[in-house]
């Protein structure tokens, strides 16, 4: 007998949950000096703009971009 999946369904939706992590990562980093560490969430920040509007590209409806 195979084992039936316990699937959830993600409360909110990958962009917010993006854009919440983008923002925690942000407010993390104002809290640290300057360094490795804050340039390192710093970073992770700017990825996570850059996965939500990748996302919003793919997700958008019509012709893809030039």
């Amino acid at each position: 007998m195979t084992k039936k999946r316990n699937r959830t369904r993600p409360a909110l939706s990958l962009q917010e949950r993006l854009n919440k992590f983008t923002q925690e990562a942000r407010a993390a980093a104002k809290n640290l000096p300057a360094g490795a560490e804050r340039h390192t969430l710093l970073q992770k920040a700017r990825d996570g703009d850059a996965a939500v509007e990748m996302e919003r590209l793919l997700s958008s409806p019509g012709q893809p971009p030039k």
